[in-house]
């Protein structure tokens, strides 16, 4: 039975508000699920970067769960990119854990992302326990699509990688592909790669409550609403969104006096570079009347966005599962996304969305005027994606994540006889 386990998510804080900086997908994903465990009765331990000196250095949000804030080097104003040379400092800090507690004080270390993987490698060595690591991307597959403007992902990133595949005890990916992926192009182990989807709160995203939810965003009852949620950078293509609306305006000049499209999130990596770039877009392309931009905002008001609008897009370049298309879709809410990575697993083609081949605006604006302008299409999508959004339930998460931990430790064990 497992007691205590060390999630590591060196480079973003679970705590922080998804949408911002590097804070996503991943962020959700490593608090619900170790809420999930904690209320199971396993204590976790999640080691993540301070990233102010008023943070404090071990803080309790919830029982079960203690984060704790490493310093590793400034608090503030250190990219992603630049984190690689402050490892040496977590690792001593995430190792400082163990010595002062009693020998055994984890029975497992879990990695999220790379950056973490290379201290968990540590740890694994230093604790003599199992290591499971989730990539959530990988360097290989977002250089195989970059978006214009979006840099290459440097090789020691490919070669720390590398290095996590082969040393882990086991791999969970996000679906299928991504399992493929880890097989294919890292050479991973087949039989140490298990696939565990990641889940959706359905208490907080829940269907059935599309007028309620636009009183109080002030979303008039007849509007015409496409929604992109998430970080403003280009792989998430927000830009083909705005485009796409251009296309349909010009092909349906009527849908003007309707339509609205709401971009919420922050900018984001590469997207730092220009953060007004997206919104001197929607005036370069005439949409000063139509797009409206929202900062980050928590998860219930999040979930009144998904619910008050017609269709969610996400033409990502890249998604290892894509938790907002499945957010959206426990909404009631159809999406057109890009088929690509974990898209084609979140949203069920011709069903409860549409999948969209390649980033051509032409195309994404063909199947959002079509939901836009058929009620009985949408609805009947509506039914259908909450019905397959409540197959993502974290506790299902849970309970496979605990499977695979506990054939690391099983296997750990027996090699230690």
């Amino acid at each position: 039975m497992l007691q205590r386990i060390a999630m590591l998510s060196a480079h973003t804080s679970p705590l922080e508000q998804p949408g911002d900086g590097d804070a996503g997908g991943m962020n959700v994903y490593v608090i619900e699920l170790s809420r999930q465990l904690a209320a199971r009765g396993i204590e976790v331990e999640i080691f993540t970067r301070a990233t102010s000196r008023h943070q404090p250095a071990v803080h309790v949000p919830e029982p079960g769960i203690t984060v704790h804030h490493v310093a590793a080097g400034p608090f503030e104003g250190l990219e992603k990119n630049d984190l690689p040379s402050q490892l040496c400092s977590f690792v001593r800090d995430v190792l400082r854990a163990e010595v002062e507690n009693e020998p055994g004080h984890f029975d497992l270390v879990h990695s999220h992302y790379w950056l973490s993987g290379q201290v968990g490698t540590v740890a694994r060595e230093r604790w003599n326990v199992p290591l499971v690591h989730t990539m959530h991307t990988m360097a290989k597959v977002k250089n195989a699509m970059l978006a214009e403007g979006d840099a290459a992902e440097p090789i020691g990133r490919i070669r720390g990688e590398e290095e996590i595949v082969r040393l882990a005890d086991r791999l969970i990916a996000n679906t299928a592909e991504e399992r493929r992926e880890l097989i294919e192009l890292y050479d991973a182990d087949p039989e140490r790669v298990a696939v565990v989807h990641p889940g959706v709160d359905v208490q907080v995203f829940s269907p059935g409550r599309q007028a309620e939810a636009r009183r109080r965003l002030g979303v008039p009852d007849d509007a015409a609403l496409v929604l992109f949620a998430g970080r403003i950078q280009p792989l998430k293509a927000p830009d083909v969104v705005l485009k796409a609306a251009a296309v349909m305006l010009e092909r349906d000049p009527a849908l003007r006096e309707r339509l609205a499209v709401v971009v919420v999130g922050g900018a984001s990596g590469s997207g730092l570079q220009h953060p007004t770039a997206l919104a001197d877009l929607g005036v370069e392309l005439g949409l000063d009347d139509v797009v409206q931009f929202v900062p980050t905002v928590g998860q219930r008001e999040l979930a009144d966005w998904y619910a008050a609008a017609s269709v969610v897009c996400v033409p990502s370049h890249n998604e290892s599962f894509g938790l907002v298309a499945i957010e959206a879709q426990a909404c009631g809410t159809p999406v057109v996304a890009a088929r690509v990575g974990g898209l084609t697993t979140a949203v069920a083609d011709g069903v409860t969305g549409v999948l969209i081949d390649g980033h051509d605006p032409a195309d994404y604006a063909t199947a959002l005027h079509r939901l836009l302008t058929d009620p009985d299409l949408r609805e009947a999508m509506s039914q259908k994606a909450v019905r397959h959004a409540e197959g993502f339930g974290w506790d299902v998460t849970a309970d496979r994540t605990l499977a695979v931990y506990d054939q690391a430790v099983t296997t750990h064990r027996e090699s230690l006889v």
